[in-house]
């Protein structure tokens, strides 16, 4: 049987996970907090606080082959440090759905919200243009709410260690945005689908592409030299200049490998 001390069960999965006691579902999920994460903001390797708050919060019911955890960097704190959803595929791999590590203490900008409370889901229902206006004048990326830390790498090998415990060999991930899905390239996920728009969008910002001509200054988001950096290519993207939305992108990685899966020389674009 699958439990916190021995992961290592050929074709394990969430749903095996859910099914443990809420100890044992504690012990392995936390294994996917990275530990510069924890490290960095001083936290107890048990995650509660000196008061005894439980800074570790998990959604995982048994029956179901999903999970949503989050790690706060104190109790009462409005955002957490670190969130993500993952599921398993209808194969039984690792998905992550939705994963974001968050400089809590820098300003936040409330793209995720109207100024009436609303929630836009990150721009999908409804767009709070003056935040996102904001937020990118700052530096930040679509669907970023603070600035990130820079622990992506860290928290793609843990969890391709998370997998390899499980006994598989690849898991995948749903970038949510361009910037999201040739970051990924960089650190060796390769494209399950939805390469061809990814090549589409680079192609369409390149010298005499058509997505080029349209960043004609309409909109903020569509600045003239957008098309020389990653992030506001993404946010053009995020604004509709595609004239659909950006969706249908599924990645993968492969357990100690590398798929060089490139769709853009990444050392000439600007973050």
């Amino acid at each position: 049987m699958l439990n916190a001390d021995n992961l290592n069960l050929l074709g394990g999965t969430l749903a095996e996970i859910n099914r443990l006691t809420a100890e044992q579902k504690r012990a392995i999920y936390t294994k996917l907090i990275p530990p510069q994460l924890i490290q960095r903001f001083h936290l107890s390797p048990s995650l509660m606080d000196a008061e005894g708050h439980d800074l570790f919060v998990l959604n995982a019911v048994t029956g179901t082959a999903f999970v949503e955890l989050a790690l706060f960097h104190q109790w009462d704190a409005k955002d957490p440090l670190f969130y993500a959803q993952l599921a398993d595929t209808v194969n039984g791999q690792l998905h992550i759905l939705f994963f974001a590590i968050n400089d809590v203490t820098s300003q936040r900008f409330d793209v995720d919200k109207m100024p009436d409370g609303t929630i836009t889901n990150y721009g999908m229902h409804c767009r709070n243009i003056e935040a996102e206006v904001a937020a990118m004048r700052a530096g930040l990326a679509p669907a970023q709410i603070y600035r990130g830390l820079r622990m992506l790498p860290h928290s793609l090998v843990n969890f391709e260690t998370f997998v390899e415990s499980l006994g598989q060999e690849v898991f995948f991930a749903e970038p949510l945005h361009y910037h999201n899905a040739v970051i990924f390239e960089r650190y060796g996920l390769g494209y399950e689908r939805g390469r061809k728009l990814i090549e589409r969008i680079h192609q369409g910002f390149s010298e005499d592409g058509d997505l080029k001509e349209k960043l004609d200054g309409s909109t903020p988001f569509r600045a003239p030299n957008a098309d020389q950096s990653l992030r506001l290519r993404s946010w053009a993207v995020y604004d509709g200049i595609l004239g659909h939305t950006f969706q249908d992108v599924v990645m993968y990685k492969l357990v100690g490998k590398h798929s060089h899966s490139y769709t853009c020389n990444h050392d000439q674009l600007m973050w």
